[in-house]
């Protein structure tokens, strides 16, 4: 296909979700289903559990690539008292004592045609045979355009009429927030700050008529590899194996740069001043290298204040290329105060000499810029 199949702008993963939660608060717009399309490994499943333990709700999540038509629809009966064949629907429908919640419909697009049958029939009226899905519900599906190299049958207009379509696309700042969270090896985040094209290169992947590429749930993988106990060459299996013998071969290369380029140990043993300076990195990969390195070591109060004295030294770095000093500096800041106010650590900045030198030197930045107030 060509162009822009669907029809429809890009969204990140977070704008979804926001618009979930805003959908689920409206009583008359829940009652309509919403389609996430998107790559694999972008998150959409992730977000619908999000949603749900949002307003303390239940999930029901059907993967519908594993279950058969009858599992949906139920099983029929002969009721000899009512001379009458029955349907009893699966127990895992939302029953009356259920009245609000998401049932999610996962890989829809995938799923055996006899399947998306049923499976419309709760999106188009929210009942299938004799069952009737409850009014506080809301319908969910995700799944796979063709052009996004999954296994997918086309979806018809009148089913797409009947549904509010988010077509998710990747957004690295997005991802990396995720990243620092749920705390991925540092190494993994600088290379993708630097090289955010790789995050998910499905389109390439294809392109090349490649089975194994990089992808958001790919790179969650690596990240654990990293933080494993495997060997160096256990890790470059695992890594290669994960997303691709170039990409892992590119990864390993920047590995190399950042570890030559921040020592992150050494550097929280050094001395502020000259001995600091000494030891900062002198490339792009080194510089983020030793922001995400720091975030990761900053693990209590001392660690942290003498993670924010090290970025206050970044300006003194002094190698072949210009690099993004202020950028980077404003970065580290932001993302070690973060995590500062989520570990209950912020008095190591805020009381710290060093971050009071750059925040009057920031503030004097913005006077010259004519933005400060």
């Amino acid at each position: 296909m060509h162009g822009n199949p669907l029809n429809l702008p890009p969204v990140s993963i977070a704008a979804a979700k926001a618009a979930l939660i805003e959908q689920y608060a409206d009583p008359m717009l829940r009652r309509r289903a919403s389609m996430l399309w998107g790559t694999r490994g972008v998150g959409k499943s992730s977000i619908v559990r999000q949603v749900a333990a949002h307003y303390g709700v239940p999930l029901v999540d059907l993967r519908l690539t594993t279950i058969e038509p009858v599992d949906i629809r139920g099983a029929i009966f002969a009721d000899d008292t009512l001379a009458k064949t029955v349907w009893f629907p699966p127990e895992f429908l939302p029953g009356a004592d259920q009245p609000d919640g998401i049932l999610f419909l996962d890989e829809l697009t995938a799923a055996d045609q006899r399947l998306q049958i049923s499976a419309y029939s709760l999106i188009l009226d929210r009942r299938v045979g004799n069952y009737r899905l409850p009014d506080g519900w809301l319908v969910v599906a995700a799944g796979n355009a063709s052009f996004h190299g999954a296994v997918s049958h086309d979806m018809g207009t009148a089913l797409a009429d009947r549904m509010f379509h988010f077509n998710i696309q990747t957004v690295i700042d997005a991802f990396l927030a995720y990243a620092i969270e749920h705390r991925f090896a540092p190494e993994v985040m600088a290379y993708l700050k630097v090289r955010p094209d790789k995050l998910d290169d499905t389109q390439a992947q294809l392109a090349a008529d490649h089975l194994v590429g990089a992808s958001p749930r790919g790179w969650e993988d690596i990240s654990n590899v990293l933080k494993s106990g495997l060997s160096e060459a256990g890790r470059r299996l695992f890594v290669q194996g994960r997303i691709g013998a170039a990409n892992a071969a590119e990864f390993f290369g920047v590995l190399r740069e950042i570890s030559a380029g921040a020592d992150v140990v050494r550097l929280l043993a050094a001395a502020p001043g000259a001995e600091t300076a000494a030891l900062l990195p002198k490339t792009l990969d080194g510089l983020y290298g030793l922001i995400y390195g720091l975030l990761a070591a900053a693990t209590d109060a001392v660690a942290m204040a003498r993670a924010v004295a090290i970025v206050e030294q970044l300006p003194d770095i002094r190698g072949p290329v210009p690099l993004p000093i202020r950028e980077a500096q404003t970065l580290a800041m932001e993302l070690l105060m973060q995590k500062a106010l989520a570990d209950g650590t912020e008095g190591a900045i805020l009381t710290s000499e060093a971050y009071a030198r750059y925040d009057a030197r920031r503030e004097d930045e913005r006077r010259r810029d004519g933005t400060g107030r």
